[in-house]
């Protein structure tokens, strides 16, 4: 009787992958820049419409979990953890200016009281210590808890969104702009870097990292590689071509700025709409109006701009649902702050726990879309 061959690593088979699962992320498949930024903002969005604690933590652990899911190992994917703990200072700061310069909010529950520094009559209505309320303390917690959201969303953007390709999209008129942009968060965290490698090359040569001397030793080496990749990057600018423009008729460039200039007041003016709980009204129709106005002028402006585009970037369908998520959490937010004011803005006076509301709690999950449709980097895709 032949013995049965005994069990052993056989030939490795790769894992058949799931039907519906997210496609390893490919230069071909890749998620628009302007989709993450988008679903940043519609998140942004329904963050400026509420107060309520319960709610803000909960935009802030979907823009979280979708970064954790969905951002690379570039360096500027490693600004989520900045916006984070910038979010955190805010408030912080926020609570600190309330216990020392109070607030306009009435309370009853005081906790403590500071020495009150006496102001003259020209400065009424601003206070230097005095009693601390428990009432001033949530509100300007809520205030902060507020801000802090709106800088994860932001931070969350900056995490995904690959600065160099959200460039390419950019309209030909705001290129020059987009550039300097591109080119200052490209620098910074080569600079970062930089600091690191050099403090490590001096930690493993026995030499100390801290202090004003080290520091001046870390700084020089930094500053030259830093004029090293500026010179550089004017040159290949300079070889590209960079700054040639065609001549447009007169009249093309004042429709240009008249454009320009009435859509960007008009989009000012609909967000304060949006932003504003007596404008949601009119907010939304002069923001639209302001956008389509903007966008001539831009789409004119651009005949000055003599470049051209290699191989731009698609707006596929995994970009539509991705914009299309944070467009929906916008929404249902500011639906339920019109339909639903008090769950969505919770009292301090008098004193009373947050609500949790399910169905805006419901429409902030929609959010967590892109975690699942866009595809997985390569560092972080299943074995």
């Amino acid at each position: 009787m032949t013995p049965a061959p005994a069990a052993g690593p056989g030939p490795a088979y790769p894992r058949p992958q799931r039907r519906y699962a997210a496609p390893q992320a490919r230069r071909g498949n890749a998620v628009h820049a302007g989709a993450w930024w988008l679903w940043a903002l519609g998140l942004a969005t329904a963050a400026s419409r509420t107060t309520n604690p319960l709610l803000l933590a909960l935009i802030a652990a979907v823009a979280g979990y979708v970064v954790t899911a969905r951002r690379t190992a570039a360096p500027w994917a490693r600004s989520y953890g900045a916006f984070l703990k910038l979010g955190l200072f805010v408030i912080g700061l926020r609570l600190l200016f309330s216990v020392l310069l109070g607030s306009p909010i009435p309370g009853s529950h005081v906790l403590f009281a500071l020495p009150e520094v006496p102001l003259p009559g020209w400065a009424q209505g601003i206070r230097l210590g005095g009693r601390v309320t428990a009432e001033q303390l949530v509100f300007a917690f809520y205030d902060g808890a507020k801000l802090a959201a709106l800088l994860v969303c932001i931070g969350a953007a900056n995490a995904l969104a690959n600065p160099a390709r959200l460039l390419k999209s950019l309209p030909a008129a705001l290129y020059e702009a987009g550039v300097a942009v591109v080119v200052a968060m490209t620098f910074a965290p080569h600079m970062v870097a930089d600091v690191a490698r050099l403090r490590t090359a001096r930690r493993l040569r026995g030499r100390p990292t801290g202090g004003v001397k080290a520091i001046l030793q870390i700084g020089l080496p930094v500053l030259e590689g830093a004029l090293e990749r500026s010179v550089a990057v004017a040159a290949s600018m300079d070889a590209r071509g960079y700054g040639r423009t065609a001549q447009v008729p007169p009249a093309v460039r004042h429709t240009t700025n008249a454009l320009t200039l009435g859509g960007l007041l008009g989009i000012c003016a609909g967000t304060y709409g949006l932003l504003a709980a007596e404008g949601a009204g009119y907010g939304l129709p002069v923001l639209l109006l302001g956008l389509a106005l903007a966008l001539a002028g831009l789409r004119l402006g651009g005949r000055r701009s003599v470049r051209t585009r290699y191989r731009p970037d698609r707006w596929g369908p995994r970009a539509w649902l991705v914009a299309g998520s944070g467009a929906v959490v916008a929404a249902a937010l500011v639906y339920a702050s019109g339909a639903d004011p008090q769950a969505l803005r919770p009292g301090v006076v008098p004193l009373v726990p947050p609500a949790f509301p399910p169905g805006a709690a419901a429409a902030v999950l929609v959010g967590l879309l892109p975690a699942f449709v866009a595809p997985v980097p390569p560092e972080e895709s299943p074995q």
